[in-house]
C-alpha cells in the first residue's frame, strides 16, 4: 500500500451541501493512484475513494454527480447502490452493508484536503 499523501482537492466553497462533488486523483511516491471524491453533506466534507463495493466502477456516471434526487444518499449510477453520505455505509442495493473507502478530509484557511 501507498504511503499516505496529503492534497489540496478544491476551495471550500465548491462543495454545496448535498450538491455535486469534485472528483480528484492523489499520485504517490510509489506511483499509485488514489482516484476519489469529496462531497458536502449536512455541513461537513466527506471523502471517499471512487469504486462501487459491488463491482469496483466509479460512482458518478456524470462527473460529480453523486448524490440521488433527493440529496439523501450517494447513489452508484451501475448499480444502483444507495450509501450514506456521513459515513459511506451501503444501505440498499446488491452490497448492503459494506462501506465505501472513507478518505481523511480536512477543511482549513477556505480549502479541501484529503490524505489518502
Amino acid at each position: 500500500m501507498a504511503a499516505a499523501a496529503t492534497e489540496l482537492i478544491c476551495d471550500s466553497g465548491a462543495l454545496e451541501d448535498g450538491g455535486v462533488g469534485v472528483r480528484f486523483v492523489i499520485d504517490h511516491a510509489s506511483g499509485e493512484k488514489t482516484k476519489g471524491f469529496a462531497i458536502r453533506y449536512q455541513g461537513r466534507v466527506h471523502a471517499f475513494q471512487n469504486a462501487c463495493r459491488h463491482v469496483p466502477v466509479e460512482l458518478d456516471l456524470i462527473d460529480g454527480h453523486f448524490f440521488d434526487a433527493n440529496r439523501e444518499f450517494l447513489v452508484c449510477s451501475m448499480h444502483g447502490a444507495l450509501y450514506a453520505p456521513d459515513t459511506g455505509l451501503c444501505v440498499a442495493g446488491p452490497c448492503k452493508g459494506a462501506s465505501l473507502v472513507h478518505l481523511a478530509a480536512e477543511e482549513r484557511d477556505g480549502q479541501v484536503y484529503v490524505t489518502a
